[in-house]
């Protein structure tokens, strides 16, 4: 890492896969929140969907990650920022966000949002414990304009699913582990829900399913985003049938078993059923920013 005193070399956007593994390496120090997560989360957002138009940007000790919006070509998105704590306070996230704006403009986006970018994104907004990032979108001109929450699942209990799997198959639902063949699962998806969740289940870590009569009814998936569980959900059909917490014990199982001791339930809408499911707790909450660019 430089020095005090040292030459700054300007932003500039990243250039092959050293640059981008520096990046990795200056987002692991700096997100202390996220810890381990960071070179994963730059792998990610640097593998989006394809046709999403998307840039990293560095500056010595420095990343920023932008992108534009797949909905509206007129929103982009700054999805990862990042200095490394032995540069901090040398202006470094001002200029990174700036060089980020400079681009979304290039691409004729006209709003930049702090805000996740779905289905490849790092988090729904800024984390309010990252008080110096949402200090600098404020300083910028952003307006906060609305709140997202992850809630925070242990996994130190017991999340068997057994007597589920005995009690579901006498009624003719059987739950199994997409190996392969995720695209069906992924239909089933988008025919229910949206492309974006459909991304997010052929390209999630795990990804777990119930049918009826070969028929599919729900889905659960984790690692879409780096280290966390989401999306899932179940066909209307199913709704009163327990399949959810099914599926959702066996993606935490998962986690477990791959070394996390904790998940985070990423954007979350139903609180109760998470609550009453696995005892989870609204716990991480995000604020979401934007500014127009003129």
């Amino acid at each position: 890492m430089p020095q005090a005193g040292d030459a700054v070399t300007p932003v500039r956007q990243a250039s092959g896969s050293a640059e981008l593994r520096a990046a990795a390496e200056v987002a692991r120090a700096a997100l202390t929140l996220d810890p381990g997560e960071g070179p994963a989360l730059v792998d990610r957002l640097a593998n989006p969907p394809a046709g999403r138009r998307w840039t990293a940007l560095v500056i010595d000790g420095g990343v920023v990650m932008a992108s534009v919006s797949g909905k509206d070509s007129a929103v982009g998105h700054v999805d990862l920022l990042a200095v490394h704590p032995e540069v901090q306070g040398r202006g470094h996230g001002r200029e990174l966000v700036r060089a980020a704006e400079e681009w979304l403009r290039s691409a004729g986006v006209t709003q930049a949002r702090f805000a996740g970018n779905p289905p490849c994104y790092a988090w729904p907004g800024i984390d309010v414990r990252y008080t110096a990032a949402a200090c600098l979108a404020e300083s910028l001109g952003y307006e906060r304009y609305h709140m997202a929450w992850n809630m925070t699942a242990g996994l130190d209990t017991d999340l068997s699913v057994d007597d589920d799997l005995v009690r579901l198959a006498q009624r003719g639902v059987h739950v199994h582990t997409a190996e392969q063949g995720r695209e069906r699962v992924a239909a089933f998806v988008r025919e229910h829900w949206n492309e974006n969740w459909a991304w997010e289940a052929v390209n999630a870590t795990g990804l777990h399913y119930a049918e009826r009569d070969g028929r599919i009814l729900g889905f659960a998936a984790w690692g879409s985003r780096p280290a966390w569980f989401g999306p899932m959900g179940t066909a209307p059909e199913a709704r009163a049938l327990g399949v959810g917490g099914v599926l959702l014990r066996r993606c935490l199982a998962d986690m477990r078993a791959a070394g996390q001791s904790s998940a985070q339930i990423s954007w979350v809408g139903p609180l109760r059923f998470y609550s009453r499911a696995v005892g989870a707790r609204a716990e991480r909450v995000f604020w979401l920013y934007r500014r127009d660019l003129a």
